[in-house]
């Protein structure tokens, strides 16, 4: 491979647009908004077998090349050296990803306590709800009415919070937690330099010298199509806020304090 390749997901509304933007002041790395190539392997990887031509006459190897085609393909145009390719199912697919590279995958995984998660998604749901319904609320009226039934809504195993919980539990689970690194929400806002120079220890690639104090958006995407306004816009000065996660959502809390299983 030409480039050097990283993946960036964890869990959502635990910074990671913000932590592509402040990556991307580095001229040497091109870290994307929510990237379409994994879903695009994934397709590739899961149709594969249903080619009566694969199954008659069977190559292993050149699925793997295809793959990894597709993935140099994709970035073809770019021309920095580190791409940062930001997508949350990566987590599921750590395997694929270390066939098609060829080595150990390294995965950038921002976390935050799920409280302060739900708590934003309650705050996007309010500022959503002035003028339309967010997505999963015209099939689930009745669950929707309350801020209990949106919390569990949100934390089912389908469901946005809730999948990408499992997704990194399971990495755990299968002995895999060496290919992550882990940036909590927390200290990326209290100790950003800190933070980004363990990042770059985890890539093996160069520090660079950051701007907390001015950080651009450069990613942008329709959060028309995600159903929630403002999802993928970020301050940008990086400071931290304290969580107000009780006054958004209250007791409901209860039922989700000490299911960071990261921090054990």
């Amino acid at each position: 491979m030409s480039k050097q390749f990283h993946f960036l997901g964890g869990l959502p509304r635990s910074g990671s647009t913000l932590l592509c933007n402040i990556l991307a002041q580095n001229p040497h790395i091109h870290a994307t908004h929510t990237s379409g190539c994994m879903d695009v392997m994934f397709g590739v990887r899961n149709n594969w077998d249903n080619l009566i031509e694969h199954r008659a006459h069977p190559e292993p190897d050149k699925l793997q090349r295809v793959l990894n085609g597709i993935l140099n393909s994709y970035y073809q145009d770019v021309e920095k050296p580190v791409i940062i390719d930001k997508c949350r199912g990566w987590i599921s697919l750590v395997e694929m990803a270390e066939s098609v590279l060829g080595r150990q995958a390294k995965i950038i995984v921002p976390v935050r306590d799920i409280n302060s998660i739900l708590a934003s998604f309650e705050k996007l749901w309010r500022k959503t709800a002035e003028s339309g319904q967010v997505p999963g609320e015209g099939q689930n009226y009745f669950q929707f009415q309350t801020v209990e039934g949106r919390c569990a809504h949100w934390m089912q195993n389908s469901q946005v919070v809730g999948l990408a919980y499992n997704r990194l539990k399971d990495v755990f689970n299968r002995g895999l937690r060496d290919r992550l690194h882990l940036v909590d929400f927390d200290e990326l806002t209290k100790n950003p330099s800190t933070t980004l120079n363990a990042i770059y220890q985890f890539l093996d690639v160069e520090p660079f010298e950051h701007d907390f104090n001015n950080v651009e958006q450069v990613t942008s995407e329709d959060d028309s199509v995600h159903g929630f306004k403002g999802l993928h816009t970020i301050r940008n000065r990086v400071e931290y806020r304290e969580s107000n996660w009780k006054e958004i959502i209250g007791a409901v809390g209860d039922k989700y304090s000490g299911f960071d299983f990261w921090r054990i």
